[in-house]
């Protein structure tokens, strides 16, 4: 393949990425048209403290590549609702301590549910190996480019838990 070739099909691997960023963006728009009163990047972080546990919020704005009002305003709508639980860091009384509270994780499996079902009705035609494939390749290519960016020790934040 010609350099320019090879050059094309990296540029074009970066427009199916953002689609699909849009798409999945579109959905999540959609889903919480219900939700009052909650953004849906507030729930991506509830997912991320699910996966991740108890946490302070500037290890939740450090994996989540953000500033730390960023975090601050997600976590406190996330409060607001009662989807998560604070508590003084033992260490340091100045500091907090986050954790998806029991109410937060009914909302997360609720939320997979809808998430599992759209994804089921997209990808129909698509057996489980395929999409195995798939996401094995892009977890490579998300690792190289963490890696490209000086984000290596970075996990980013999942979609839904």
């Amino acid at each position: 393949m010609s350099s320019e070739a090879t050059d094309d099909v990296r540029v074009e691997l970066m427009r199916e990425l953002k689609t699909a960023a849009q798409l999945q963006h579109a959905w999540t728009m959609q889903a919480w048209q219900d939700e009052p009163g909650l953004h849906p990047a507030a729930a991506m972080l509830l997912s991320d403290l699910h996966k991740h546990g108890e946490t302070r919020l500037s290890e939740l704005a450090k994996r989540r590549i953000v500033d730390l009002s960023v975090v601050s305003r997600q976590v406190a709508q996330l409060s607001a609702a009662g989807l998560v639980d604070r508590r003084p860091a033992p260490e340091d009384g100045r500091a907090s301590l986050v954790s998806v509270s029991e109410k937060g994780q009914a909302e997360l499996a609720r939320w997979r549910v809808n998430y599992l079902r759209f994804m089921s009705e997209a990808l129909g035609g698509w057996d489980d190996e395929r999409v195995a494939d798939l996401a094995g390749r892009l977890a490579e290519m998300n690792a190289d480019l963490r890696r490209a960016l000086g984000a290596e020790g970075v996990p980013m934040a999942d979609a839904v838990q």
